[in-house]
């Protein structure tokens, strides 16, 4: 365990770079931002730890505002860490240097709906929700769905590669993302160009998705925006076990399929789903939209390809139902409110060709830690598809699930790196997968540390996080 950081003394030249009032060292306003959504992090307020506590909180309200922040903190070598909404569930934002949590929460203005060219540009601390909300009502979706949508900023989303629910069709924040507009750790600003595509050099946004403000803070994002959808078909199928429900879903990418809908459960975690504690079968949720003539045909093309590897249609109600309640987390929190509580998530890629033999290895490995391991497979590609495997269990207090939560990281990460393949899908790495990233991405390593050391020499953006060297 970490010990507490030493508090640092924050420059006066850092407090007077925004409005006053605006630059907080309040014990409550600190505590806020000590803590994020990480089961771990749970555990430590349990207990009344707080090894990752900042020394100020700055919220400032425009791109000038922000450079001015990073100017004062890299003069005086004051350690950066941006803030979203704090809902990250692997310790993103959290700081192990203390100095200056930089919360985006009040740069949350829409500022322009471009309809010839299904655009949005936004401030980085929008919600999620919110911003659909106001896409909606102008008729469009961003068809960016992650769970924590009503938690989540779209700056949290560019900083942590994030996807949504609906990614097999419109795909993640890599695919919705066009332009940004940064503020490097000198103070710099950085807009990059929109353009539908370009062949002019590196992709200069592309480095800082998934960077977790390790590189500089984004203010402003330009995103693809959809016309909503007039037409959806769904349906629930019922499967006889695991390696059916994989083969269905490889053969579907296979045929060029994109339903915007496609998760299927293991038998385990089918009961939850579905809200019966009764039900035996491996399921999946099916879905498509469009306009009638192309939703109804991708449908039933798909419904095919399920009925081809055994699937026996359910009706449209356990899907339903799950779209319904699709942004509640609520089960886990419960778990994790007691303090023996434990309860982790741990979404991993694979390859079609090792990811039944992944999901075993890993069922089988977490069995012991746990009184229940849940696994959904929910984004597919023509490649491979994501695991998504939930566990909950209970301990002696909230020390001991502490430990067990880190020992569950452990094993899960160890054979996920044994096995060659990703160890993340969407949460993105911060303090949870911090002590595998190096053995993770092996000599290609290399390239991030270079891009770190050119672009924040005095190592202030978040330091020490993606294993960059302090």
């Amino acid at each position: 365990m970490k010990k507490e950081a030493s508090p640092v003394q924050i420059p006066d030249k850092v407090l007077g770079a925004v409005s006053a009032g605006r630059v907080s060292q309040a014990r409550a306003c600190i505590a806020d931002h000590s803590y994020d959504a990480w089961p771990v992090a749970v555990k430590w307020r349990q207990q009344g730890k707080q090894p990752c506590r900042p020394d100020a909180v700055a919220r400032p309200r425009s791109t000038d505002e922000v450079a001015a922040l990073l100017r004062a903190c890299n003069d005086t070598a004051t350690p950066v860490i941006a803030w979203g909404l704090g809902s990250s569930v692997v310790g993103a934002p959290l700081t192990e240097s203390g100095g200056l949590v930089v919360d985006m929460a009040a740069m949350d203005k829409v500022l322009g709906i471009d309809e010839d060219n299904l655009l949005v540009t936004v401030e980085a601390g929008k919600r999620g929700d919110l911003l659909e909300a106001e896409l909606n009502a102008s008729g469009y979706t961003l068809n960016h769905s992650p769970q924590s949508l009503d938690r989540s900023t779209v700056g949290g989303w560019v900083a942590t590669r994030a996807t949504g629910q609906l990614s097999s069709q419109y795909g993640g924040i890599e695919d919705l993302l066009v332009a940004i507009r940064v503020v490097l750790p000198d103070g710099r600003i950085v807009q990059t160009k929109q353009t539908p595509r370009a062949a002019i050099g590196l992709d200069t946004k592309g480095v800082f998705i998934g960077s977790e403000g390790t590189l500089g803070i984004v203010t402003e994002v330009t995103m693809r925006i959809f016309p909503q959808r007039p037409c959806r078909r769904l349906e629930t199928l019922d499967f006889d076990d695991v390696a059916s429900g994989i083969a269905a879903l490889r053969a579907i990418t296979r045929a060029g399929l994109k339903p915007f809908l496609v998760r299927f459960y293991d038998a385990d975690e089918a009961r939850h789903a579905m809200k019966d504690p009764t039900y035996t079968k491996c399921v999946m949720f099916l879905g498509c939209e469009g306009i009638a003539a192309v939703a109804d045909a991708e449908f039933e093309a798909a419904m095919a390809i399920c009925a081809e590897h055994g699937a026996t249609p359910v009706g449209p109600a356990g899907v339903e139902g799950w779209m319904a309640r699709r942004y509640d987390f609520s089960a886990v929190e419960n778990v994790l409110a007691k303090p023996g509580g434990v309860a982790e998530t741990i979404e991993i890629s694979d390859f079609w060709s090792g990811i039944e033999g992944t999901y075993h290895a890993l069922k089988t490995a977490l069995a012991p830690l746990a009184n229940e391991v849940l696994c959904h497979f929910s984004h597919v590609y023509a490649q491979g598809t994501s695991l998504y495997v939930i566990l909950v269990g209970e301990a002696e207090d909230a020390a001991a699930a502490e430990a067990r939560i880190r020992e569950i990281w452990q094993v899960a990460m160890r054979i996920c790196i044994e096995r060659g393949i990703a160890t993340s899908h969407h949460h993105g790495v911060g303090l949870a997968r911090k002590p595998f990233i190096a053995e993770d991405q092996g000599s290609a390593m290399a390239v991030g540390q270079a891009i770190k050391s050119a672009l924040d020499p005095n190592n202030i953006m978040n330091p020490g996080k993606l294993g960059f060297a302090v």
